[in-house]
């Protein structure tokens, strides 16, 4: 996977996790789904968490 991808699919990550917040739609079974797709394909394409990867970057670019 190019790293153009990789930023998409965190791009697409931080949507959804926006939507989510702003909607105040915790259980919503669509965009869980699509949020849990996206945390596989980034796991399995870089071997990490996407979660604990967006905190400790947040922190060097702060």
């Amino acid at each position: 996977m190019k790293k153009s991808e990789l930023k998409k699919l965190v791009s697409n990550y931080r949507d959804l996790k926006l939507k989510i917040s702003r909607r105040n739609l915790p259980h919503d079974h669509t965009l869980s789904e699509k949020l849990d797709g996206i945390k596989h394909r980034y796991f399995h394409e870089t071997g990490s968490d996407i979660e604990y990867d967006l905190k400790s970057n947040a922190g060097h670019t702060a």
